[in-house]
């Protein structure tokens, strides 16, 4: 798109002690809502992925809404593996203070 910033990737590397290595974390990819439906998320996710091979991460892992029906099929395409059996957990608000205590 001549050089202008279409959308953004946020990822970080975790470790798993299962694997004895590194991962790669795609945290969020977002592509502004003008340029859609233009391959524009495909080439990221790719430069991104690119990225997680290129540095020898083990895996590249992120999170989907159930609902997120698209997305979920999108990734289906690709051969992505769903983690049916993990679940996401986390602390929000009081929880996570009262965690802490």
């Amino acid at each position: 798109m001549d050089g202008k910033t279409v959308g953004y990737a946020a990822f970080l590397e975790f470790y798993s002690i299962f694997q004895g290595r590194a991962g790669l974390f795609l945290d969020d990819i977002y592509v502004w809502p003008h340029v859609r439906k233009q391959g524009m998320g495909q080439t990221l996710f790719a430069h991104v992925t690119r990225m997680a091979w290129n540095e020898n991460y083990f895996c590249m892992r992120w999170e989907i809404l159930d609902w997120n029906s698209p997305a979920i099929e999108f990734y289906k395409r690709l051969d992505a593996v769903f983690l049916d059996e993990w679940k996401a957990v986390m602390f929000i608000g009081y929880a996570l203070q009262a965690a802490a205590k």
